[in-house]
């Protein structure tokens, strides 16, 4: 008799990879609830027809019985396992007539073939019994990978493609069978739910241990699960290991598919079920990660190869594609420990010699990691050695550099003694690690290797010693050595292998990114802007994603002397880069992360500007490169500086000052450090050490506009207005040299402090008005919260300035009401503003009439009404405060805008 009951009692055993433990959503006893995935089966079990396709073990019978637990009295459910013996039409189509029968309650006994009646004769009686049932109908047909009958199968799908209205079916399979549904797919008539949606959330994991009375801390859990990739067989079977044994971290750390009731149930549900000549292309591949249908031929000796890949992925046989063409792919990981662990059992002999022949095959591809990798499992150590030598620097500027470091650590302990070719190699480890003595006496050993090498890899190895040198002299802060090493450089010209003038176009590119970032440190920012933009467009050609993220990463700090909006846009490109590859939480990206938050918070971005600070952070912490790590100290002192919180702004700065000691040569930002050291010193009250660090200055540093600003700081705590005026008197006439414009703007703003301590209102608030001339352009805050003269602008009459809107900008974000921000969604300009359209709309919030707003422009009354009449129109606006309010919304009035 068929099963129409739910599918029968839960299997004996482990805990049941879903429960059916009724509407309340909890189920007996190490059964777990997966509502979720009930719920959409419910769902899709809406449509003409539902297929569930996974691999062995993945739930599909457990799924259906829980769906059938939960399903009304109105339902009625006819269900057929399909069993090894039941794959001839003969047999399928009287067994799935009794089930329907069942279910419908015309009949109870199962009904032999009659002699004559034809397997097409049954489809028609099934058809017809399906016709007649009422209310919802479902017809349920498990394990249908064991029809193998053409025929049968024909049949099936002639069934599925025109059912009865009000019946449903559910087909459940291990592997996809050519059933034709394709127009049912089109037809919005198919639901499928796959082996991706049967796997176990980490969640569902953790739910399964504590049902099973198994207590496990999270990351263990979330371990079990990675190493069984949610597969709810592989799960069950653990936890029945799991269960009293006497170190579960230790068995979670060693699970795999060796483990011996995986390795059982895996070998009699996969391996064994497959043809010899499968199972041999299965077990000489599962020793590589990744596999194609060329390497796999290689290894087996046959061809053919990729079309059983293929046939093994649609036969949801553990075997899983890695690329939308589906050329390459790789077996899950409990699958394929146990094809590792079969071939060492019964080929052994043969392993050395397959990891050979994959090595040479992935080092003639250009796939130089999984070639050493191979080679070093081979027992191949002098040409792997000198394989991630020549090949070392190019997987770093592929962002591999982590490889790198386990591939030489893979090596036996000696091997820098025995394979000096590798001094090169632990050069490039320690310039990422941050280990730059290291990295200097491994070069050297690297440079005596290189001058007697044999000839044809004389020229490589010198070429990469010369460059690794470059950015060894870059991260030490030794700007000057870059700036003479760069011109020794080869040209690409020299390479006389293929191999040879590919490394010299990856050390050209990185020549250009070193070059640009030490001119950038040493506020060259034409000459950085244009190497980096060289190096960017040169990583683009030759494939190398992540030098021109680091390029690009750096643009937009090189770009500071044109204009905040440009800093701005350069930081997003690169970040979106950087996201595209998965590379947002790298040290590579820090460099955007820091110069957009000092843009947004230099523009009274305070929020958004932190959040990008605190992720620079946390991609530099305490190592890389020095001259991000002194941006970010910097730009961490910004925000608290901003908020009078000089104590906090002052250990900024200070561990800024640091360090600037560890560096050979002078960052080009250490004037504004020590410029903004000495002012919160001053404004703290610690003029002793203020007055100190000004002493300790030569002529030349104390020119600089930072260090004068600095001055007048001191000066002003010390109450001598006078004399602050006559530290800035270079600052203002334009003589001093400054790093940005905002040491400009802080000038102008504590000389109009200055003006106010002398009871001069009148000059206090024209100074005032320059310091805002000057801030307009990039809608600059920052100097005005720093210097505390915002205070000034609250006096500040609207009549007297032209640029009330950035004054209530300002104003807003001192006192924590951050301006409204770009990115956000906007109502539609009709059209957009002229620029003299724009001077008039920034007068509109204040209570200028027109005639003074005409005044304040040198125009004529007429001009100013034509161009209101204008900006009404253009903003769909009937009156003055609703084009305010308009305004304010798209960004025009706001110091979001650029």
């Amino acid at each position: 008799m068929p099963d129409t009951s739910g599918f029968g009692a839960p299997p004996p055993g482990p805990p049941a990879a879903t429960g059916d433990g009724g509407e309340s959503g909890r189920g007996p006893r190490g059964l777990i609830d997966r509502r979720e995935l009930v719920a959409a089966l419910e769902r899709a079990a809406g449509k003409q027809v539902t297929l569930v396709s996974a691999p062995a073990g993945s739930g599909k019978t457990s799924l259906l019985r829980a769906w059938a637990a939960r399903t009304g009295t109105d339902r009625r459910i006819a269900v057929l396992s399909v069993r090894p013996g039941q794959s001839e039409a003969q047999l399928f189509w009287p067994a799935l007539l009794d089930a329907v029968r069942a279910a419908s309650g015309t009949g109870s006994e199962p009904q032999a073939l009659a002699p004559g009646v034809s397997p097409g004769a049954l489809v028609d009686k099934v058809r017809s019994e399906l016709a007649t049932s009422r209310g919802p109908f479902f017809l349920v047909i498990d394990d249908v990978h064991e029809l193998t009958s053409v025929e049968a199968i024909e049949q099936l799908a002639d069934l599925l493609t025109s059912l009865p209205s009000g019946v449903h079916a559910i087909v459940a399979t291990r592997r996809d069978l050519p059933l034709r549904l394709h127009k049912l797919r089109l037809a919005g008539e198919l639901s499928e739910i796959r082996a991706a949606r049967l796997r176990f959330t980490e969640e569902e994991t953790r739910e399964l241990l504590t049902a099973s009375g198994i207590a496990l801390p999270d990351r263990l859990a979330d371990t079990l699960h990675q190493r069984a990739e949610g597969w709810a067989a592989g799960l069950r079977l653990a936890v029945l290991s799991l269960a009293g044994h006497p170190d579960p971290e230790r068995f979670i750390v060693q699970f795999s598919g060796s483990e011996r009731t995986v390795a059982e149930y895996l070998m009699a549900e996969m391996l064994e079920r497959q043809p010899d000549e499968v199972q041999r292309l299965l077990l000489r591949t599962s020793l590589l990660d990744r596999v194609n249908g060329e390497l796999a031929d290689l290894l087996t000796g046959t061809t053919g190869s990729e079309r059983v890949l293929l046939d093994l992925e649609d036969a949801n046989a553990f075997v899983v594609s890695l690329d939308p063409g589906r050329t390459w792919f790789r077996y899950h990981r409990l699958f394929g420990d146990l094809l590792r662990l079969e071939l060492r059992r019964t080929a052994p002999e043969h392993v050395a010699d397959l990891h050979r022949m994959a090595g040479h095959w992935f080092a003639e591809h250009a796939h130089a990691a999984d070639a050493v990798r191979h080679l070093q499992a081979a027992g191949e150590w002098s040409e792997a050695a000198r394989l991630l030598a020549d090949h070392a620097v190019s997987l770093t500027l592929d962002g591999q550099a982590g490889t790198v470091v386990a591939l030489l650590r893979s090596f036996p302990s000696g091997a820098g003694a025995e394979f000096p070719e590798l001094a090169l190699v632990y050069a490039v480890a320690d310039l990422d690690q941050g280990h730059l003595e290291e990295a200097g006496a491994h070069l050297e050993i690297a440079r005596s290797y290189a001058a007697a090498a044999p000839p044809e890899r004389r020229s490589l190895l010198r070429t990469a010693v010369a460059s690794l040198d470059l950015l060894l002299a870059r991260l030490r802060g030794h700007f000057d050595a870059v700036f003479e090493q760069t011109e020794a450089l080869p040209s690409p010209a020299v390479g006389r292998s293929h191999a040879e003038v590919a490394l010299a176009d990856d050390l050209r590119a990185l020549a250009l990114l070193n070059l640009g970032v030490t001119e950038g440190w040493s506020l060259r920012l034409a000459d950085s802007e244009r190497h980096l933009q060289e190096g960017a467009a040169l990583a683009r050609d030759i494939a190398r994603p992540y030098l021109e993220v680091a390029c690009l990463a750096h643009l937009g700090f090189a770009s500071g002397l044109r204009s905040f909006a440009l800093v701005r846009q350069r930081c997003e490109e690169a970040l979106a880069l950087a996201v595209r590859y998965g590379w947002e939480a790298e040290p590579v990206i820090a460099p955007a992360q820091v110069t957009l938050a000092a843009a947004l918070i230099c523009t009274g971005g305070f929020d958004r500007g932190k959040e990008w600070l605190d992720r620079a952070r946390s991609a530099t912490m305490s190592e890389g490169e020095p001259g991000v790590r002194l941006l970010v100290r910097l730009v961490s002192a910004m925000l608290p500086a901003a908020r009078g919180q000089y104590d906090r702004a002052l250990a900024e700065l200070e561990a800024a000052e640091q360090v600037q000691a560890h560096m050979v040569g002078r960052h080009g930002l250490t004037p504004q450090v020590t410029g903004w050291t000495v002012a919160m010193q001053a404004r703290l009250g610690l003029l002793d050490r203020a007055r100190t660090a000004l002493a300790s200055l030569d002529d030349r540093e104390s020119a600089v506009g930072e260090i004068r600003n600095a001055a007048a700081v001191v000066r002003l705590a010390e109450r001598d207005p006078a004399g602050a005026r006559g530290e800035l008197r270079t600052v203002l006439d334009g003589t001093a040299p400054v790093t940005s414009r905002l040491t400009s703007v802080e000038a102008h703003l504590l000389e109009a402090l200055a003006f106010h301590h002398l009871g001069d209102s009148r000059a206090a608030y024209t100074a005032i008005e320059r310091a805002l001339d000057l801030a307009e352009a990039d809608r600059l805050v920052l100097p005005f919260a720093m210097t505390g003269a915002w205070e000034l602008l609250e006096e500040l009459p609207p009549a007297k300035t032209s640029h009330a809107t950035l004054v209530s900008d300002i104003l807003d974000a001192v006192h924590g009401s951050a301006p409204a921000r770009t990115g956000r969604s906007r109502p539609p300009l009709f059209e957009e503003l002229s620029p003299s359209e724009l001077r008039v709309l920034r007068y509109l919030p204040t209570n200028l009439t027109r005639p003074e707003i005409a005044g304040e422009l040198s125009v004529s009354l007429n001009t100013v009404s034509t161009h209101i009449r204008r900006i009404y129109a253009k903003l769909g606006a009937g009156d003055r405060s609703s084009a305010v309010r308009m305004a304010r919304e798209l960004g025009l009035l706001s110091s979001g805008r650029q």
